[in-house]
């Protein structure tokens, strides 16, 4: 019963002593050691020395009346002090907060300052109106923000559209244009200046009046121009597709800021198509036109081929397009075998020559050296920073350009055969059908069949005979021809002894003097007549002759040139003799027009007067060049080979254009031919007039020993001399087994000499003239070619 009336005061006992363990445990919940709680209940031992922490559940007895209370005690788990369940747990042991009221004797500072609510009220209004603008600008904006992308996007497209049309229509245009001659550009280069040569290779000739250019192929050029000229012109030359945008863009802005032209960047490519296909004239078209056909440039040509174009054709000033002339006329160079003057540059004068094509005049270094010098020394340290050459070569280029015969002029050697250069020109433009003006630049390379070395010699013969017999038988000049009868090449042509004099060196007589060739006419009288069955052995009387001129003239009376008569002789004699009235006696058997016809058929293109009897005596005026042809027809067999200077001509990139025709053609039988050789070769008939060992007969020896009986060797030679009135012409025209030599001695005003006749004037220029040529040929005789019959003593023709 006691222990009935305890029970409630020790469960309350039991519920306090529960609260006050549980405010304990949850005070110290978490700490490495555990709070215990001594439970003291009257009458129930067994609760005694329980533990209570923060986790002890609290049954209460009035909860459960029929039941006695009981506190059921869970205890945590254990975990390891470094656990991350343990720093968990203890992320609660914070002190418990002070309670209201409680007063700490500490200063207190305010924690914002004073007026921060005005501050922020200012600040909140400030910021609801920039909002509100914000969305009234975003409302406007939602309908008219875009408006101006979408103008500039338009704009920008219609741009874009234009540019593109424009640029599709100035490249079709171009294309359509300049098309053809991009495929074609080598043939549209600028064509060099003609060239002639001599037999030898030798340059005798060049048409420089409209400027001097050479191309060579590219093993031929210098490297070190290349170089030279690809570090001031065009850098990236070997990379870029014709044309270079940096180059271009700052060429542009340059212009921009100068308010002109002043920068071009154009590519060597650009350049050469500039120069070949467009033209000079400096617009934006232009330009545009440059770089839409560079590419097309690079893709149908090699680099090689592109820079070699450009160093034949740019101009470097002073009439000099291209590199080789410009080594010529600015250092005197001159093009050898296998060497052209180009090949030949040093560094110096590559360097010099690369800074020209910028403004050839403008930098001409003739006419403006320190100009030219600056230029120069540009382009060397351009060299040197591409790393072409070092520092030391480009100061020794320098002290080699300073030096003052660094320049040279150009030898032009046009006066090595003016008037044989002449003639060739003149054939020339009748072959192919030029003028003057088509030539200069023409491209053409001219062979001839001139032996310049001969050529040299022959001068010196005719003047050393014409100095001889200038005093005693006023003889001032002399023409000499010298021809291969076979295939009519000219080797030799001299039309004047004095080419140099400004009065009448000019003056060409072998080709454009029309004189009277006097008795050296006759072999087309008699050739006409042996062809008609007359023998040379055949008997004339050489007696007086009066000839009964029509139409009130009065007769004609020829006379011997010695005014004698000879009485009865053989053709043979009178023709060796050169005697007038048995010449002026077959003339008139055999009739003016067929002998006529006999001297045009031979070779006489031209001639002057009027045909008849005296034309036997040489009152025709005609040219030596045809004289020489027609004897050359007797010479060759009786076949006719028009005669020629030109061997060959080829154009600048070595195809032969030209090649004359050397066929010969009959004009007359082999048994004439022959029958004439050996009559003029004659020397015994002639000796009456000329001699025994006169000049016209081709001995060894000298004229002394020949005629003491050592005439030596002996060369077959037919020759015949010719006098006109007044002896104001010498003749004296024959021909050996290989060449037929023609000259004319007299004056260049026609004036008479005094008491000369051909063997005495021209006949020792003939002979030397021969001599000379026939150096180291075998001797041969004339072949008699069968089909002759004999008449007395002499041949004839027999007649069908």
């Amino acid at each position: 019963m006691q222990d009935e009336q305890q029970r409630p005061e020790r469960a309350q006992a039991s519920a306090t002593t529960s609260q006050e363990a549980l405010h304990s445990t949850l005070t110290a919940a978490n700490e490495p050691t555990q709070a215990s709680v001594q439970a003291q209940a009257p009458g129930n031992e067994e609760r005694k020395g329980l533990v209570a922490t923060a986790d002890a559940q609290v049954v209460d007895a009035d909860d459960d009346p029929g039941k006695t209370a009981k506190m059921r005690v869970i205890l945590p788990a254990k975990l390891p002090a470094h656990s991350r369940a343990a720093a968990a747990q203890r992320l609660s042991n914070l002190p418990l907060k002070a309670p209201r009221g409680v007063y700490y004797p500490v200063a207190h500072l305010l924690p914002l300052a004073p007026g921060w609510r005005t501050r922020r009220h200012i600040k909140r209004k400030g910021l609801r109106e920039s909002n509100a603008r914000f969305n009234e600008a975003e409302r406007k904006g939602s309908r008219w923000g875009f408006m101006p992308l979408a103008i500039i996007f338009m704009a920008f497209l219609v741009v874009a559209a234009s540019s593109i049309t424009l640029y599709t229509a100035l490249y079709n245009s171009t294309e359509q244009l300049y098309g053809s001659k991009v495929t074609t550009l080598q043939d549209i280069l600028p064509k060099d200046n003609l060239k002639m040569y001599d037999d030898q290779g030798q340059m005798i000739y060049q048409m420089i009046d409209n400027g001097v250019q050479t191309s060579v192929p590219y093993s031929q050029l210098s490297p070190t121009l290349m170089h030279a000229t690809i570090a001031i012109e065009d850098q990236y030359f070997w990379s870029n597709p014709g044309y270079d945008i940096t180059g271009i863009v700052r060429a542009a802005l340059d212009d921009i800021t100068a308010h002109d032209t002043v920068s071009g960047a154009s590519t060597i490519t650009q350049q050469l198509i500039k120069n070949t296909i467009l033209g000079q004239q400096r617009t934006a078209i232009r330009k545009l036109q440059e770089i839409l056909l560079a590419p097309d440039v690079t893709r149908q040509y090699t680099k090689e081929q592109i820079i070699t174009m450009y160093l034949n054709t740019i101009y470097y000033g002073d009439q000099a397009y291209g590199a080789d002339a410009a080594a010529q006329i600015y250092f005197g160079l001159e093009d050898k075998p296998n060497m052209p003057a180009v090949k030949q540059l040093d560094l110096a004068q590559s360097a010099m020559l690369a800074g020209l094509p910028q403004n050839g005049d403008y930098y001409n270094p003739w006419l403006h050296r320190d100009r030219a010098l600056n230029r120069m020394k540009d382009v060397l340290h351009n060299m040197n920073v591409q790393n072409y050459i070092t520092h030391a070569q480009e100061l020794q280029a320098i002290a080699e350009a300073e030096q003052q015969d660094f320049l040279k002029p150009m030898q032009v050697h046009n006066d090595l055969a003016v008037h044989y250069s002449a003639y060739t020109l003149r054939e020339l433009m009748d072959k192919l059908h030029l003028k003057a003006g088509d030539l200069s630049r023409s491209g053409l390379m001219v062979s001839t069949a001139l032996d310049l070395a001969k050529q040299n010699q022959v001068l010196k013969i005719a003047q050393k005979h014409i100095a001889e017999n200038a005093k005693i038988h006023n003889m001032s000049n002399s023409a000499v021809v010298v021809m291969n009868p076979h295939d009519g090449s000219l080797l030799t042509l001299v039309g004047n002894i004095n080419p140099n004099d400004p009065k009448s060196g000019a003056f060409d007589v072998a080709s454009q003097g029309l004189r009277q060739p006097g008795s050296s006419f006759k072999p087309f009288i008699y050739a006409t007549a042996f062809n008609k069955g007359v023998s040379p052995g055949d008997h004339v009387q050489d007696g007086p002759l009066t000839i009964n001129m029509c139409c009130g003239l009065p007769a004609y009376r020829p006379t011997n040139y010695d005014m004698k008569y000879h009485g009865n002789i053989t053709y043979r004699y009178a023709l060796q003799n050169s005697f007038n009235i048995p010449a002026v006696k077959l003339l008139m058997q055999t009739g003016v027009d067929p002998a006529l016809q006999m001297a045009l058929n031979l070779g006489i293109t031209t001639y002057a007067g009027v045909p008849n009897y005296t034309m036997v005596l040489g009152s025709l005026s005609v040219h030596l060049t045809d004289m020489v042809s027609a004897y050359s027809t007797f010479g060759n067999s009786g076949k006719h080979v028009t005669p020629h200077a030109i061997t060959e001509v080829r154009d600048s990139l070595g195809k032969v254009v030209y090649r004359p025709d050397m066929n010969a053609k009959r004009v007359i039988s082999p048994q004439l031919a022959y029958l004439m050789a050996n009559v003029l070769s004659d020397n015994n008939s002639r000796t009456f007039e000329f001699g025994k060992c006169s000049v016209l007969y081709l001995y060894s020896t000298s004229q002394s020993q020949c005629y003491a009986g050592n005439p030596g060797p002996i060369r077959p030679a037919a020759v015949k001399t010719g006098t006109s009135n007044d002896f104001r012409d010498n003749w004296t025209v024959g021909w050996t087994t290989d060449y037929t030599v023609g000259v004319w001695s007299g004056n260049n005003d026609n004036s008479p000499m005094f008491n000369v006749t051909g063997v005495d004037g021209a006949a020792p220029i003939w002979h030397d003239t021969m001599q000379l040529f026939e150096q180291g040929h075998p001797i041969r005789n004339f072949t008699n070619p069968g089909g002759l019959a004999r008449r007395g003593n002499d041949w004839y023709i027999p007649q069908k």
